[in-house]
């Protein structure tokens, strides 16, 4: 049975893609910091179902607390076959306006996550020569978005990461890999009245908004075998809204 680690897993894009590989036969281990009680309510559903799923509470922008969740999942379920990093913040700003503290949580959340759980996670990989490492962009790591600019960088930032250690990590047969969701229907965009809504929908030529499992199928594909020979690669779910 292989292993899969959701970072950010309580909730949206995590917690549809904690589902997905729960279903299709994995231990999950889905990590939660802030929402504890949606995210405890969430991993005891999956749990009466009968899916292998545990949970751990740790803020993954913190490197001793990232530690410990992966040595927890070593423990509990003896391997980590797949990483997908999901954890993140967004934060809608003039960029005039932004504080050295806006900028400096965005990339601790964002992009140092990445890091902390990525580095540790592989030294397990490099032992058995396989794995998966899915990182979670966005579109605006790829195009920019006005009043984004921190956040377009950190998940710029993703991307260059992906494509860095894909090449580092190809001969070891570990694939790195990216997905840079378009316009999803989660929180993320609930402070988004219903004609800003329509105007995304037809900004898109599918004309309609991508769902959390739009998401968390690209990300079984890319942790499945018939993804071996994907590596370094940007793939964006976003119905066309950037091409």
């Amino acid at each position: 049975m292989r292993t899969v680690i959701v970072t950010g897993a309580s909730r949206g894009i995590g917690k549809a893609i904690a589902r997905a590989f729960a279903i299709n036969g994995y231990n999950t281990l889905i990590n939660y910091n802030k929402s504890v009680d949606s995210a405890l309510e969430f991993i005891e559903d999956l749990k009466k179902e009968g899916l292998s799923v545990e949970g751990f509470k740790a803020d993954v922008s913190n490197k001793n607390e990232a530690d410990a969740m992966i040595n927890y999942c070593i423990d509990k379920f003896g391997s980590i076959d797949v990483l997908i990093n999901n954890a993140g913040i967004a934060q809608t700003k003039l960029f005039i306006d932004l504080t050295e503290t806006d900028w400096d949580n965005m990339i601790r959340v964002n992009l140092n996550s990445v890091f902390y759980c990525t580095q540790p996670v592989i030294k397990h990989m490099l032992k058995k020569k396989r794995g998966k490492i899915i990182n979670i962009s966005s579109i605006w790591g790829i195009v920019g978005a006005s009043c984004e600019v921190h956040y377009s960088a950190v998940k710029a930032g993703i991307i260059g990461f992906t494509k860095a250690l894909s090449k580092e990590l190809g001969p070891s047969n570990i694939q790195v890999n990216c997905i840079a969701p378009g316009i999803i229907q989660t929180d993320m965009i609930k402070d988004l009245d219903e004609k800003e809504i329509e105007e995304l929908k037809n900004a898109t030529p599918l004309l309609r908004l991508g769902t959390a499992d739009d998401i968390a199928e690209c990300a079984l594909f890319l942790a499945s075998n018939k993804a071996d020979f994907i590596t370094g690669q940007v793939i964006s779910p976003n119905g066309g809204f950037v091409i």
